[in-house]
């Protein structure tokens, strides 16, 4: 039973422990990329609803000028949607 419970400790004296604390310096610099970006919100050039820039109006369904999904494309789904 003894030889177990030194086994144990062996087993826990291994685990990384860090030498030095990390200065609230070197701890910030490495959170700097955590943080959550803002969305960057448009107006739709054809139908000037708010949209996601760079996205696929959801509500008229153009992208740059030009017509990505066509109206009778979104009733399908929306159909699809309801069953």
């Amino acid at each position: 039973m003894a030889a177990c419970l030194v086994c144990h400790v062996r087993r826990l004296a291994v685990l990384a422990v860090p030498k030095k604390k990390t200065s609230r310096s070197k701890r910030d610099k490495r959170r700097t990329h955590d943080k959550l970006k803002a969305i960057n919100i448009v107006e739709c050039t054809q139908c000037h609803s708010k949209k996601i820039a760079h996205r696929i109006c959801p509500s008229c369904g153009y992208y740059n000028n030009r017509e990505v999904i066509s109206e009778k494309g979104k009733a399908k789904e929306k159909k699809e949607k309801s069953k």
